[in-house]
């Protein structure tokens, strides 16, 4: 019965450290794409909500892995707002 207990509690611990951990990995990715672009994450994130662009760090991260140009087209949306 305590086996049960403690594969709950763990699987319950996990499913959170696994969003917490994807969220890290998309902040790096963004990360990574706003230096080559001449930002850092933070003023990134920044200016877009200035510039009032609702994407999310999920999306914003798979931008930039695919399609950099894209991304670069956000960044200097960013930049002008």
């Amino acid at each position: 019965m305590s086996r049960r207990c403690n594969a709950l509690a763990y699987a319950t611990r996990d499913r959170k450290q696994r969003k917490r951990q994807m969220r890290q990995l998309w902040i790096i990715r963004i990360n990574a794409a706003a230096r080559q672009n001449g930002m850092s994450y933070g003023k990134l994130i920044s200016a877009l909500k200035a510039a009032q662009i609702e994407l999310d760090r999920k999306i914003l991260a798979d931008i930039a892995i695919r399609d950099a140009s894209t991304f670069a087209q956000i960044v200097a949306v960013a930049k002008a707002a």
